[in-house]
């Protein structure tokens, strides 16, 4: 659905455009920074984000990423068949085994803005780091960095610290293989309380080997290799079964992967140079244009996109000289152009889809035929929905404006004119009830924030068909407020937050939703977009010091605590002994707004939804959600555990 500001209310601030006082305005507010200050000022410009590690992709694993990137380009101009990174909680060490830096530019390839092999394109062709800035990023944003590179029986070693040089070597004898050491630890002011978890390290590692065919890195001493590039991709992503064999193609700087599974929605995987896309670009575009054009050409029919995607996982990945990505970080593609011959990333894309794919669909009769019965199925589902879906989209956009469903923000995720750290802030809270979004909107930050307040419980949509997004109201408010009827490509918002109360009914709000995305938007949980708001259970405060300061909340830090478990609880109260007075937070509503800002702010603490093969996602929704009463309650049953509650009352 095209974003319509009509459809819901949006609260904006007035804007004047006089200054509220004379600003003196002179030369010594002209002032030039260092390079490693200038980064180290806006490091979201450079790593997307100073998160602590705890979401994949907080800038922590970006660092990782920017000194692997140039590992990778040694393993695909034909150097070094390994790279070894050993991460612990804070350091990262990457070890390759490439040609290593020429002696004399060492310290300047990691302290040197915009110095790079790779501007003139004889030494590196189809690299992704382009522009000189990976590296220094790492080093000005790390308290210790050290880089050593071995070379021609020869080693050059240099030290900094928040990219100042503390330490260089002479360019000594050495017996080791040739390549590059690079090791670093992120600087704690940066990124505060900070710690690298594997867990999002290893699916990094494993694209990287999925890109890269006959490559191993070994990461904490074990080792991933990939042999079978995108084929193995889709394989390890994939929690459903495909409905035909993968069809799996190949050609000069190009390959992809295409299948069918019982599922909503599309899902692609997009990749240039070694890069994973996350919001895919120019040739994702051309790619399901052409998935699109090729099989509806050869099917003879004139489909919907939907009726040919619906259910599609794909991944594409091509390899293209001087890219050009929306931001350092690469995300995005918005290349025009592959090679300097005027051959353009959408025909290139094109020319290779329909030859090879139109090819295989000839060559494979079967494989043709389900595509045929799927995309038959997707048209006929499509037309059955097809009346009440555009009622629906009509009933949306009459939506009053003092309905007050969703509370707008300013920045949203596919905003290109937003600044990346901005778009990547952007957030919906979908809270329960009119109370709880009413604490969250008067402090929420209006420029990166949106609420949506639901009304009652969500309906239960396990089993159900696509048609009861569109007939159930809530559903399909939600869908045109989040903007993904078509798909992910126009997402309003980065971080889909789930904010319910913490009790039975909370839970089951919280479970109702996610059973609808997992249903009809699985993409949304696979990308990462949805999260879950940990709000606090207790709050404990020196019981003397709130009755002296008449209970106003102005209590300092150390004699109020917010906690989120009863462990943390027991803790708080042996720190405030007899004084410590114990309320226990019903709902997000008695949250006041006060109290609130802290919980959605800088600090807030969110639990990513995530999804592997592993998690059995449709077997897990069919024991909780489905028809199976019985032995959902002997389930329950059998791991009821007791608690003694008696010793919390709301003031103790």
């Amino acid at each position: 659905m095209a974003e319509d500001t009509n459809l819901f209310d949006l609260e904006s601030e007035p804007k004047d455009a006089r200054p509220a006082e004379d600003i003196e305005y002179t030369d010594e507010d002209i002032v030039s920074l260092p390079w490693y200050e200038q980064i180290r000022l806006r490091p979201g410009m450079y790593v997307s984000g100073t998160g602590d590690g705890s979401e994949s992709d907080d800038g922590l694993y970006v660092l990782i990423k920017e000194i692997i990137d140039n590992s990778i380009d040694e393993f695909r101009m034909g150097y070094g068949r390994q790279i070894d990174i050993k991460v612990t909680q804070t350091t990262v060490s990457v070890r390759d085994f490439g040609r290593g830096i020429p002696l004399e530019k060492v310290v300047d390839s990691v302290s040197e803005m915009f110095t790079s092999g790779k501007y003139r394109g004889g030494a590196f062709k189809k690299s992704v780091g382009l522009n000189g800035v990976g590296a220094k990023a790492v080093n000005a944003l790390s308290s210790d960095f050290e880089i050593r590179s071995y070379r021609d029986g020869k080693m050059m070693m240099a030290r900094f610290s928040k990219g100042l040089e503390t330490m260089r070597s002479d360019i000594e004898p050495s017996e080791e293989p040739n390549g590059t050491f690079v090791q670093f630890t992120p600087d704690n002011d940066i990124f505060r309380n900070y710690q690298f978890r594997e867990e999002f390290v290893i699916p990094l590692v494993r694209n990287f080997t999925f890109l890269n065919t006959g490559l191993a890195i070994v990461l904490n001493g074990k080792r991933y290799i990939s042999r079978n590039g995108l084929l193995d991709l889709l394989k390890e992503n994939m929690d459903k079964e495909a409905l035909y064999p993968i069809i799996h193609l190949k050609g000069q700087d190009i390959e992809v992967a295409i299948t069918h599974a019982h599922q909503y929605g599309e899902e692609f995987y997009s990749f240039v140079n070694g890069a994973n896309m996350v919001q895919g670009g120019t040739h994702l575009d051309a790619f399901k244009i052409a998935v699109t054009r090729t099989i509806k050409e050869f099917l003879g029919k004139n489909y919907e996109p939907s009726d040919v995607r619906g259910g599609m996982v794909a991944a594409i990945a091509v390899n293209i000289q001087d890219p050009e990505f929306e931001s350092q970080t690469k995300v995005k593609l918005k290349s025009r152009n592959i090679e300097k011959d005027g051959i353009t990333v959408a025909k290139f894309v094109g020319d290779f889809v329909k030859t090879e794919l139109d090819n295989y669909l000839h060559r494979h009769k079967e494989d043709a035929d389900i595509i045929q019965k799927i995309v038959q199925e997707n048209e006929k589902d499509r037309k059955a929905t097809e009346g009440v879906s555009k009622l629906a989209r009509e009933r949306a956009k009459k939506v009053s404006l003092n309905n007050k469903k969703l509370l707008d923000c300013t920045v949203h995720y596919n905003d290109t004119k937003g600044k990346d750290e901005l778009k990547s802030a952007s957030s919906i809270f979908i809270t329960e009830g009119l109370s709880a979004s009413g604490s969250i909107s008067k402090i929420r930050d209006v420029a990166t924030q949106a609420v949506f307040s639901l009304r009652g419980k969500p309906l239960n949509s396990f089993g159900l068909t696509r048609k009861v997004v569109y007939e159930n109201e809530e559903f399909n408010l939600l869908q045109a407020a989040l903007n993904i009827e078509n798909g992910l490509d126009g997402l309003r918002y980065n971080k889909v937050i789930i904010a319910t109360d913490a009790d039975v009914d909370g839970m089951h709000i919280r479970l109702l939703l996610l059973t609808f995305f997992l249903q009809f938007f699985p993409e949304l949980v696979k990308k990462g977009h949805v999260y879950v708001l940990q709000t606090p259970l207790f709050r404990v405060r020196n019981k003397k010091t709130s009755k002296r300061k008449g209970g106003s909340g102005k209590e300092s830090k150390d004699e109020i605590y917010y906690c989120y478990s009863d462990q943390e609880r027991i803790e708080a109260i042996e720190r405030l002994g007899a004084n410590a007075e114990i309320t226990r937070f019903k709902g997000l509503g008695e949250i006041s707004p006060d109290e609130f800002k802290g919980f959605i702010g800088a600090e807030m603490r969110l639990d990513r939804v995530s999804l592997t093969k592993e998690d059995q996602p449709t077997s897990l929704m069919e024991f909780y959600m489905g028809n199976n009463t019985p032995q959902r309650r002997e389930f329950i049953i059998d791991n009821l555990i007791y608690e003694d509650d008696s010793e919390i009352n709301e003031e103790h």
